[in-house]
């Protein structure tokens, strides 16, 4: 069973294992890739903590398509400024990373049954890069991105991490990016959390420890507080993703947990085998 810990005391069971860990961040405003945030001070906190990959696969909120799953196969993924109305320093940022387009084609191939295909149009989607450039910040790691099918259901997602998760063995770190919590129209800068973002928010971290991926998974179990919680699923879904890729001999740990603005948890997971 999954237990919970802090950022302090796994960092030892990681470096002891020969498999990746899989992580989730809650990533927040764009504004977070140039700011000295709290949660910019944990992603690179975090990147110190981490086994170096021979890879990383990133599943963003940012990359949704229908009725297919995409697995970029760029050779040098271009940095995606997927956002409106933001200083121009942010849009002067880039990752330069390296693609792996032998292993995101493997990839396709094992998703093939989730109907899985290459694109070699996509990139690094601000999903992507806003957090990479903390966690790996020299961009020295080869990345690729998977995009989430917004036709399918919940528990199509925890399935796609599933099939993943044999990628942990092959040095590859499966990185999820989105929000617990995220409905910027009931946002409040500086305003108290939303009541129904604590509730969801605790929800989920509690089903999460307990290994309770069904009802994560229970769209209509989860009823009106999903809804609240996501007015659509789009940074729920990666989440899913890298709950499937875990399994029981896993250990949990969570880093930021906050709400910012009001409604949108900024909570942060990471499995890792013990």
């Amino acid at each position: 069973m999954s237990t919970r810990q802090t950022l302090n005391d796994f960092s030892e069971r990681l470096s002891l294992s020969d498999r990746m860990p899989v992580l989730f961040l809650g990533h927040g405003s764009p504004m977070n890739a140039i700011e000295d945030t709290e949660f910019s001070r944990a992603w690179i906190e975090i990147g110190k903590t981490l086994p170096r990959p021979q890879a990383i696969l990133v599943v963003s909120a940012h990359w949704m398509t229908r009725n297919t799953t995409l697995v970029d196969v760029s050779a040098m993924p271009r940095t995606i400024h997927d956002f409106y109305g933001f200083p121009d320093a942010l849009y002067e940022q880039r990752y330069d990373a390296q693609g792996n387009p032998e292993l995101a084609r493997e990839v396709a191939t094992l998703l093939a049954s989730h109907h899985a295909e290459t694109d070699d149009t996509w990139g690094l989607d601000h999903g992507a890069w806003t957090v990479l450039k903390f966690l790996f910040p020299d961009a020295d790691v080869p990345v690729f991105q998977l995009s989430i099918d917004m036709s399918k259901d919940l528990d199509y997602q925890l399935e796609i991490g599933q099939l993943l998760s044999s990628l942990r063995d092959r040095g590859v770190l499966i990185l999820g990016s989105g929000n617990v919590v995220h409905n910027l129209r009931a946002m409040r800068p500086g305003g108290r959390p939303q009541d129904f973002a604590l509730e969801f928010d605790s929800l989920f971290a509690d089903r999460l420890a307990q290994r309770d991926f069904g009802t994560l998974a229970d769209r209509k179990g989860l009823g009106s507080l999903l809804t609240m919680a996501h007015p659509s699923v789009d940074h729920y879904l990666p989440a899913l993703t890298v709950a499937g890729a875990s399994d029981d001999r896993d250990s949990l740990t969570f880093m930021t947990d906050s709400i910012d603005l009001g409604s949108v948890s900024m909570r942060s997971f990471l499995f890792h085998a013990t």
